[in-house]
């Protein structure tokens, strides 16, 4: 999606607001037209739901504002009254349109004076938007899948890797599954949608790659569905939900590298490795 297509949709979405939603804000002692405002509308919701103003920042996160999203129309039909599961359900269903319903019905009123204690379905949905954003913009965990760095990192062994060094890469693809990558586990579903997508952007970093760091990126060549997939080819994949790889950075841009019997040069002279990285050229065979 481009950016006016972007425009047009963030308009779309704050007409849909509004109507499903104006009498609420009446109800709770605000304006009308406040339900109107672009940002203004949801920090004005936060306070009707006695939320923090902070939360508004949370509906703007990729990946994360899906999860967001029912918290808050849970918390809105909580605010009004509606507080049994079935309402909750209805609510996340409906995908936020049974508010749409309370929002016209003259017997609904606001409760103010509401305790700020949390569902259980609320609780369960905060847990997950905090494990996403540690997710996504702090650390991941990892299993290596391949030999390529044995002596160093073996098949199996199990990391958690910083997002935050190098500077996370925000999401690309807006619309997929929290906490998953390509496809859902134990399935050959994918976990995700091609669109729409949000342009390559990355947060500043504490460092930047140096040479013999150990790094994760997305495998540029990727095309099936998920890692060891043999059946699936052709997959046109986003960028940020390619296979991960796992490899030892030997250049960085603007080196020159030459492999010359087995051993690599940057710039013309032999890159240092560690013990564990040295080329191995003698092996014991046993029968």
């Amino acid at each position: 999606m481009d950016i006016l297509q972007w425009f047009l949709f963030f308009l779309a979405v704050q007409v849909i607001h509004f109507a499903g939603t104006w009498r609420l804000y009446e109800k709770a002692g605000r304006k009308r037209w406040e339900a109107l405002v672009p940002v203004y509308n949801a920090i004005v919701l936060m306070r009707i739901i006695r939320r923090s103003p902070w939360w508004t920042i949370l509906l703007f996160v990729p990946i994360v504002n899906l999860i967001m999203f029912p918290v808050v129309w849970v918390q809105i039909l909580k605010a009004f009254g509606k507080t049994s599961t079935t309402d909750y359900i209805l609510g996340i269903v409906t995908l936020g349109l049974y508010i749409f319903v309370i929002n016209y019905d003259d017997k609904v009123k606001y409760n103010g004076e509401i305790e700020a204690t949390d569902s259980t379905i609320s609780s369960l949905l905060y847990a997950v938007v905090v494990a996403t954003l540690v997710h996504t913009y702090v650390m991941q965990p990892f299993t290596i899948p391949t030999g390529s760095l044995e002596k160093t990192l073996l098949i199996g062994d199990f990391l958690f890797v910083s997002k935050f060094h190098y500077g996370a890469r925000t999401p690309m693809t807006t619309v997929a599954a929290p906490m998953v990558h390509d496809a859902i586990p134990f399935t050959s579903i994918k976990s995700y949608r091609n669109w729409p997508q949000l342009p390559y952007f990355r947060l500043p970093g504490m460092e930047k790659v140096e040479k013999n760091d150990i790094v994760v990126f997305n495998w540029p060549t990727d095309t099936v569905l998920f890692f060891g997939d043999t059946k699936t080819v052709g997959l046109r994949k986003p960028i940020d939900k390619k296979s991960n790889y796992v490899k030892r950075c030997v250049a960085t841009p603007g080196d020159s590298l030459t492999l010359k019997d087995g051993l690599v040069y940057i710039n013309g002279k032999e890159l240092k490795l560690s013990d564990r990285a040295r080329p191995q050229y003698s092996y014991t065979v046993t029968t």
